[in-house]
């Protein structure tokens, strides 16, 4: 197994990066939230989480082993593939996600794309207890990536981070105009953190 990357970052996209290691250009798909803290030209390090099949192997990226961790760990779960396992962790920080599993929020993992009410039942069932207490791995953990605001323009990442969970261009630009009022920041959106403002925007696509 591939436990990390730690090399240059070569290109970022919307949905994954290509991190050089040893002069190999790695790609590795991540969340929108871990991506905004990779910039090209920069040294990284990511852990990794590789997922063989049987006509492709996939590494995907996280900004903390705690993010890594969850990620394999709400595969085990019936219907749970590694696509939306990241796109769980694209709405939810894993202790938000444990939080949601341990209260049995439907609501909160129905904002989940791909996830209907019947899933959210099946994951609560079947995740119960073994995804760990919220705050488990809060103390020492690595912050998330992007947690100061770094991303910019943070609103394109954001519409990125939307159409690649699935979301059509128009309601993504719909779901950015109707957060944006709360999200706080310097001008030009300096000081938002995409991660927050991705969650916020899917929050609002998922209401009825």
């Amino acid at each position: 197994m591939i436990a990390h990357l730690d090399g240059t970052v070569s290109g970022v996209a919307p949905d994954g990066a290509v991190i050089d290691v040893g002069g190999v250009g790695l790609l590795v798909q991540c969340t929108p939230g871990t991506l905004a803290g990779l910039r090209a030209g920069e040294r990284a390090r990511v852990a990794t989480s590789l997922v063989v099949r049987e006509d492709a192997l996939t590494l995907y990226g996280f900004a903390s082993e705690d993010e890594r961790n969850t990620f394999e760990l709400v595969q085990t779960a019936s219907g749970v593939g590694p696509r939306l396992a990241l796109a769980m962790l694209a709405v939810f920080t894993p202790d938000a996600l444990r939080r949601a599993v341990a209260t049995e929020d439907l609501t909160a993992l129905t904002t989940v794309p791909g996830i209907g009410r019947k899933g959210a039942q099946r994951i609560v069932l079947e995740l119960a207890g073994r995804l760990g207490p919220a705050g488990e791995a809060g103390v020492g953990a690595p912050a998330p990536h992007g947690a100061n605001g770094t991303a910019a323009p943070w609103r394109e990442q954001v519409r990125a981070g939307l159409v690649s969970l699935g979301w059509q261009a128009r309601e993504a630009d719909q779901a950015i105009a109707a957060v944006e009022p709360e999200l706080t920041g310097a001008p030009d959106g300096q000081a938002v953190d995409v991660s927050v403002a991705l969650r916020a925007a899917l929050r609002v696509l998922g209401r009825p």
